[in-house]
């Protein structure tokens, strides 16, 4: 699906057509549509391949006229089980002489953003400006979910405590592996703004340094939070996982020393219940005071060696 849409005065609105100095939105464009771009405004054919490529990694493209920028995005997913999962996807972003196309297989929230008009003093003219507030907008949406996975982790490590579940471990796995995407793909953003800054990718006006430096500032603070977050919810399942072994421990050594105890009665009715002759006092009382008090006893010993 293709949409126009142009910064007219200070307002975002939808154009039927595609004009000069507007953003051409592609969410999954069909082959008719991406050939029609291709000839309309000269775009090599390997830019859409690359954008449209849900493994593609982050990386700066230069043919011609046309720049090829490929950035990840973060997007949220819920599972089976209704809980939510994080990760990313690439987002082309192509910078052509007289427009701005991006090219994503979804729609996602940081797109929607500019398309509402959420964000303020957009100019879809000016490209370099308006590729630089997207990207400052995809690492405001990081900092944002990874706020997010910082409640989920902590709630299910309150629940946790309380007891132990599989569900909630399960969920902090998945919480894990969202902060390793995030954190991959965070590092490959910055590689690529770094090449941004040199100004060999497009053309950087000093109006524009500053956002640059501010996109920066933000993917690094998300790097930073990521590695917090990923630190942190390590070592909060190394000291789950040393609690369940721990606890398995005690219970093993509960029902270790509940079985020693009540395998007393079964040896002395054995040693009684045989046909020999001089055992002590072979009346039917004395083996079942004999069998109390050695539980009794055996009971004090664990209870001492804290084995119960």
């Amino acid at each position: 699906m293709l949409s126009f849409y142009k910064t007219v005065g200070d307002q975002m609105q939808q154009l039927p057509a595609s004009e000069m100095g507007c953003w051409i939105n592609c969410i999954d464009p069909q082959d008719e549509e991406v050939s029609a771009l291709i000839r309309n405004y000269s775009v090599e054919p390997d830019f859409f391949r690359a954008a449209m490529d849900e493994e593609e990694s982050p990386r700066i493209d230069k043919e011609d006229n046309n720049t090829l920028i490929i950035v990840d995005i973060p997007v949220v997913e819920s599972t089976e089980n209704e809980k939510l999962f994080y990760s990313t996807r690439p987002l082309g972003i192509i910078i052509t002489e007289k427009n701005v196309i991006t090219v994503s297989l979804q729609p996602n929230p940081v797109l929607d953003e500019f398309t509402d008009g959420a964000v303020r003093n957009v100019q879809t003219n000016l490209k370099t400006r308006f590729v630089l507030q997207l990207m400052l907008r995809i690492a405001t949406r990081f900092l944002l979910y990874l706020k997010q996975i910082e409640r989920i982790s902590d709630t299910m490590e309150k629940e946790l405590r309380r007891s132990m579940k599989n569900n909630e471990l399960v969920q902090l796995l998945d919480i894990e592996k969202s902060l390793v995407y995030f954190s991959s793909s965070l590092k490959q953003n910055e590689i690529t703004m770094e090449k941004i800054m040199r100004g060999r990718a497009i053309k950087l006006y000093d109006e524009d340094q500053d956002l640059l430096e501010d996109v920066l500032i933000e993917v690094r603070q998300a790097i930073d939070m990521s590695n917090i977050y990923m630190n942190i919810l390590s070592g909060t399942m190394d000291a789950f996982a040393s609690i369940i072994n721990n606890n398995l421990n005690n219970v093993m050594k509960v029902l270790a020393s509940i079985t020693l105890i009540f395998s007393l009665p079964t040896v002395i009715s054995g040693i009684y219940g045989m046909n020999v002759s001089g055992l002590p006092l072979p009346q039917f009382w004395f083996p079942m005071v004999l069998t109390g008090v050695s539980m009794v006893i055996a009971a004090i010993i664990l209870k001492k060696k804290r084995m119960m």
